[in-house]
């Protein structure tokens, strides 16, 4: 039996109905299906219908502007984006966008269309790539979480074994994380020991890393003690063998891998607007046209409201100028709300004037807009 203690962003109890009702359905057997699940072996791109969207996964290098040059080329073709996920990791970006068509707003099913919206993505991805490293993914998404998809992508694509631009080590301010992998002799267990900053979703990482590495989790203990936690996995083959050497190395890569996904350092931008054809190409065109590279975003659309957050730092490296995002509050204001948070400890970020502090959960607004 699995006992989970568990409260909701703000650590308070959950008691709101809705929300039981749905993790109780989430949880029972009726919660998972594999129904639609195809495979696009070794693609840069991938296409799928859910309902009235197309779901695009795209996986390739990272260089600054790339978000704006993908966003350009959908609003070019008219497919119109109502939610999307972008992941940024040691130079690799996955991404998972829902589109549909801008005048309909229905699934676009003209294989003509499709193909030639694949062949401009391929094309802007192939000018991402230097010949190091192509893109590489194992499945579609089909009725996967958004999140388990992103880390099956990077995974895929072994983004593990890159040297990023920025690390938690690079960070003296940022709590390195600590893995270790035994062998349990009495029970025949290899036991994984996570030992790191504690975060929302951070079980969920390291769970769905360990799954798609074929291990099977038997027992675990989690425990969190703000602001770290503490987790331990006792792990196996499918086949019911313990780790070797070589793959205990490769489980502590994987899993720092996985922890760091989901870090973004820097500015977190909040902004909602009414929805608009076009209007994720107008932010990330102006985002790139004042420096800032997006290292990790989210899109969605609620009813008529579009609710994005973008993590961005500057795309020279160095720390961002407050008089930029004053510049872009000012550039952007008129049509959309804006909120900055997460400010460098140099600077204090300016706050809009009216604007209450919010924290958008991106997993339950896409499941809201997938239901």
């Amino acid at each position: 039996m699995d006992v989970f203690h568990v409260t909701d962003h703000q650590g308070n109890k959950i008691t709101e109905s809705k929300t039981i009702d749905y993790i109780e359905k989430a949880l029972g057997p009726k919660g998972q299906t594999a129904d639609g699940l195809n495979t696009w072996p070794g693609k840069r791109v991938g296409v799928h219908t859910i309902g009235d969207h197309s779901a695009i996964e795209l996986i390739g290098r990272d260089r600054p502007g790339l978000l704006s040059e993908i966003s350009a080329v959908l609003a070019d073709l008219h497919f119109n984006v109502a939610a999307a996920e972008v992941w940024t990791h040691n130079r690799r970006i996955a991404c998972v966008l829902y589109v549909n068509d801008d005048t309909t707003c229905r699934a676009v099913d003209d294989p003509a269309r499709l193909s030639a919206m694949e062949e401009q993505l391929k094309n802007i991805l192939r000018g991402c790539d230097d010949g190091e490293k192509v893109a590489h993914t194992s499945s579609s998404m089909g009725f996967t979480h958004v999140d388990r998809r992103l880390h099956q992508m990077l995974f895929a694509d072994r983004d593990y074994e890159g040297g990023g631009l920025a690390t938690e080590t690079d960070s003296p301010c940022t709590f390195k994380s600590k893995i270790t992998v035994e062998h349990c002799v009495d029970k025949g267990y290899s036991v994984v020991n996570v030992r790191c900053k504690d975060r929302p979703k951070l079980m969920f990482d390291i769970v769905c890393t360990l799954t798609d590495m074929q291990y099977v989790v038997f027992h675990a203990t989690i425990s969190s003690d703000r602001p770290y936690a503490s987790q331990e996995y006792y792990i196996r083959h499918m086949d019911g063998c313990t780790l070797d050497t070589g793959e205990k190395e490769r489980v502590i890569k994987c899993l720092k891998a996985a922890i760091q996904r989901r870090v973004s350092e820097g500015l977190s931008l909040e902004l909602s607007a009414k929805d608009r054809v076009g209007l994720l190409s107008e932010v990330t065109r102006v985002l790139r046209e004042n420096g800032l590279a997006v290292t990790r975003a989210g899109v969605t659309t609620v009813g008529e409201q579009a609710m994005n957050v973008f993590y961005v730092r500057d795309a020279s490296g160095n720390p961002v100028n407050m008089k930029t995002i004053e510049g872009l509050g000012k550039e952007i204001g008129h049509t959309m709300m804006l909120n900055v948070k997460k400010a460098p400890t140099s600077a204090k970020a300016p706050e809009a004037s009216g604007w209450a502090k919010t924290r958008f959960s991106f997993g339950s607004l896409l499941e809201r807009f997938l239901a």
